[in-house]
């Protein structure tokens, strides 16, 4: 059945449970179900600590153009000295003394303490930079807006299934004790040896059948649950009691005019990502262009110097002070054309991006009436089904006074009975592919 494809489907895209405890008891409608969902369902955590991450990120560029300082601290111990060779200046020649003497021009101990401060005056890939930062944070946000109505869409359609199932329990149940007393009529009429026990065993049979059915549907009720509560990032094990009614939701005027309402395609969310990606391509080939301009940058140094002959910094020996300044220019000349290729490659991605633009928003109005449309069928299937299950009741009804005055058998009985449950199997089936629609119909619209 549909809904066992739904469970099915709400299994595989959600996100695997953290295992947390259970809360209190839980009362939700649809609405407060899918704030939920928006605001702590798994994915959505995710995305909101990605979207966090890219301010961060932001903040990190913008501190690149910012005064940079850093300090170091060197300690040097020669344990044994440099020794270099010098001409002998100091005897005559011919008075056979060495030519050259082995000479020592350092002290065993040195240390420097310094401060340097770095200042990016002008970089265009830096300018550039600040501006894709700013485009990241959208992005960020838009994907975070993407998973939210993502997760709303996947706990209504598991809200609706716990609803279904619940009616589908309903209505069994509705047929139950119709069936029991049948049940219990036949037995004591072959009892009389008015029956055959084929016709009690027929009975028994369509009444093993229905409670098979109830049981599949509180099943599936229970999955549905847990699956409602995955979506919504609510631990497994929470009460959960839903306050909307089924026939409530499928006669809402909200849901009942989606079907006729029109798709702003400017303003869906997944047209404004792909804004934003041809947005950042443009920036990128920017960067590429301004990457050919000279970068300036200054700094400033200030570092302290000791040498002595033992380890005793500041004592016999000062610190002796040095202090300098200046500007560094890089000017890039040539490439060997690495740059102009690279130019060509950001100014295709560009037209990639652009197609991509297009294509998406003629997918959005195609699914947009591809969601209308069934969404619509879906419609006309239910109304149909429902006079079905109601014809089928009445003739059930109509079948069951018959075989209660003799006129029928049992096998019409049976078969009729038959007839009813698989008629409120449909009904219920029909029922989700409506509810299912709608969802994915206020989706396409951006309606989340």
């Amino acid at each position: 059945m549909i809904i066992h494809r739904v469970v099915l489907t709400l299994g595989i895209v959600a996100l695997t449970s953290i295992g947390t405890k259970a809360q209190g008891p839980v009362s939700l409608s649809l609405q407060q179900a899918l704030d939920l969902a928006a605001k702590q369902s798994y994915a959505v955590q995710a995305s909101a600590l990605e979207a966090e991450k890219s301010i961060h990120r932001s903040k990190e560029i913008a501190a690149v153009g910012l005064p940079q300082i850093n300090g170091s601290v060197q300690l040097q111990n020669f344990l044994d000295v440099p020794t270099q060779l010098i001409p002998n200046f100091f005897s005559p020649p011919g008075s056979g003394a060495p030519e050259l003497l082995p000479v020592q021009f350092g002290v065993p101990w040195s240390m420097t303490a310094g401060l340097s401060l770095n200042q990016l005056i002008f970089d265009g890939s830096y300018l550039v930079g600040l501006k894709a930062a700013k485009e990241l944070r959208v992005q960020s946000q838009q994907e975070l807006e993407k998973t939210q109505a993502d997760a709303r869409n996947q706990t209504a359609k598991a809200y609706f299934g716990v609803l279904a199932a619940e009616e589908g329990i309903r209505l069994i149940g509705e047929s139950l004790p119709l069936l029991e007393k049948s049940l219990n009529d036949v037995t004591a009429t072959f009892e009389a040896g008015f029956l055959e026990q084929t016709d009690v065993d027929r009975i028994n049979i369509q009444l093993e059948q229905a409670r098979a059915q109830q049981r599949d549907f509180q099943q599936q009720a229970n999955v549905a649950r847990m699956l409602l509560a995955l979506t919504m990032g609510t631990p497994q094990g929470t009460p959960l009691t839903l306050t909307d009614k089924l026939e409530t939701i499928l006669k809402d005027p909200n849901e009942t005019s989606l079907s006729e309402q029109e798709l702003v395609a400017s303003s869906h969310i997944e047209l404004q990502a792909a804004n934003t990606i041809v947005g950042l391509s443009v920036l990128e080939h920017k960067n590429d262009v301004v990457k050919a301009l000279p970068s300036l940058g200054g700094f400033l140094q200030h570092n302290q110097v000791w040498n002595g002959p033992t380890f005793d910094p500041g004592g016999t020996y000062q610190f002796y002070p040095t202090t300098l300044w200046g500007l560094q220019l890089n000017v890039p000349i040539f490439s060997s054309g690495s740059r102009i290729q690279k130019g060509k490659q950001t100014k295709i991605a560009i037209e990639q991006a652009k197609v991509n633009q297009t294509a998406t928003e003629q997918r959005l109005i195609a699914i947009a009436e591809q969601s209308r449309s069934q969404a619509r069928t879906a419609m006309d299937n239910l109304l149909t089904e429902e006079r079905s299950m109601n014809l089928s009741k009445k003739i059930l009804d109509r079948t069951t006074i018959k075989f209660n005055t003799g006129s029928a058998t049992s096998f019409e009985y049976t078969q009729e009975q038959g007839n009813y449950l698989m008629a409120q199997q449909m009904y219920i089936q029909r029922m989700v592919e409506l509810l299912m629609a709608r969802a994915d119909l206020r989706k396409s619209l951006d309606l989340y």
